[in-house]
């Protein structure tokens, strides 16, 4: 079992977000659910398969920041998607940099100001 069984990464601006994700990372996002009062994009899952599912949320209690957790994202090319966060808008925030011979990480911010990790899978 894992541990994490669910993330939201905060933003202000749902749609601007989702549009961003959409861009970086070429997620597609199912319609938006309003819970209490908030709403949330949730990024593609499999309840039946291991890991944590993850949403964008907005709401009063999501206030984006670079200085708490930070979401890794599994990615092909590391290069490829720093590119399209730049192109995007984006500020990298650590270059690219092996941990071994095969992962690589870089942390960028997303549209919303998070501070968000990127690494080779």
């Amino acid at each position: 079992m894992n541990i994490v069984a669910h993330v939201e990464i905060p933003v202000t601006d749902l749609d601007r977000a989702i549009r961003f994700y959409r861009a970086v990372f070429d997620v597609p996002f199912a319609e938006i659910v309003a819970i209490h009062d908030s709403r949330m994009a949730y990024f593609p899952f499999d309840e039946n398969s291991n890991g944590a599912s993850a949403a964008l949320a907005e709401g009063p209690a999501y206030v984006p920041t670079r200085d708490g957790a930070i979401v890794y994202f599994s990615v092909a090319d590391v290069d490829d998607v720093i590119a399209k966060a730049l192109a995007g808008g984006s500020k990298l925030l650590f270059p690219k940099t092996a941990v071994n011979d095969a992962l690589f990480v870089a942390e960028i911010s997303d549209s919303e100001g998070n501070r968000i990790a990127i690494q080779s899978a």
